[in-house]
């Protein structure tokens, strides 16, 4: 038979189960601070109601979940930096890692089950870019062009420059760049040039901002345009065609002085039979003999 305790547990359970249907989740918040400010966030799901009450706090970022107060107690990597109060939880500091969602469930007395929802941003200035652009293409080709930054938060978004001026979205929209045809992505920072033309030969670079600190621009690398070389293609094929000549006449020569027959004939043993005498069959003898 269940003791006093165990039937505590199970009336527990069986009034936490009952009470899904009257979960009311609130809107959630957005809350944007600096890495190494501090910060509290609030629990709208305890400020709405008065009474006795159990409080979790989650900490929710893509699909893992930890706890950060539990069972009246601030868990153990958060226990240094985080005040637990009944409307909200107080960091000390935030860094980066913990941007994120934070969650919070209120399971009242009377076994209604409130939560409440807010991200929180740590805002973090974008690092320099990395921009990669190919040195030489040929024209009439596509050329991939692309920029990339991973510490800014919110993630940054992405400009183009050429020659030092930025590149409009719409390349038809500017006297400087309507000769071009490209496209380029802001959120992912690739920049696409499809077909090259001359006029795409410059200095490019690339620029990450999230609205966070200062923007900040990669290195400039220079785009040649450059024609078919039609040229350089037919001096190789000449280049080819002497060498197989020169190849092929090696081999006559050789064959035209009999280095290959002389080989072969060197191999080969030469045997010759002579024929008996006319002797008695006493007097018989082998003659035959071997000339090598």
């Amino acid at each position: 038979m269940a003791g006093p305790g165990a039937w505590g547990r199970i009336h527990l359970l069986l009034l936490s189960v009952s009470s899904w249907s009257l979960i009311s989740a609130q809107d959630t918040k957005t809350i944007q601070v600096p890495e190494n400010d501090p910060i509290e966030i609030p629990c709208a799901a305890y400020a709405s109601q008065s009474g006795t009450a159990r409080v979790e706090w989650k900490f929710e970022k893509g699909s893992s979940i930890a706890l950060i107060y539990y069972d009246a107690k601030v868990t153990d990597p958060y226990k240094d930096r985080v005040t637990y109060t009944p409307t909200g939880i107080r960091f000390s500091s935030v860094t980066r890692k913990d941007t994120g969602k934070y969650i919070c469930e209120v399971l009242w007395g009377t076994g209604q089950l409130r939560k409440s929802e807010v991200d929180l941003i740590v805002q973090v200035p974008p690092s320099k870019p990395v921009a990669k652009v190919p040195t030489s293409v040929t024209i009439g080709n596509k050329a991939v062009l692309t920029c990339t930054e991973t510490d800014g938060s919110p993630p940054s978004t992405f400009q183009w420059y050429r020659d030092n001026i930025l590149m409009p979205s719409n390349p038809k929209t500017s006297e400087k760049f309507r000769n071009s045809s490209y496209t380029i992505d802001t959120k992912t920072g690739v920049l696409t040039i499809e077909p090259v033309t001359s006029f795409d030969t410059g200095d490019y670079f690339c620029e990450a901002q999230n609205n966070v600190g200062t923007a900040q621009k990669s290195e400039v690398i220079h785009l040649e345009a450059t024609e078919v070389n039609v040229g350089g293609i037919v001096a190789a094929v000449v280049v080819l065609l002497i060498v197989l000549a020169l190849v092929a006449f090696g081999i006559w020569f050789a064959y035209s002085r009999g280095f290959f027959s002389k080989r072969r004939d060197s191999t080969n043993k030469q045997v010759i039979y002579s024929q008996p005498s006319n002797r008695s069959d006493g007097e018989f003898k082998q003659t035959s003999s071997f000339l090598v």
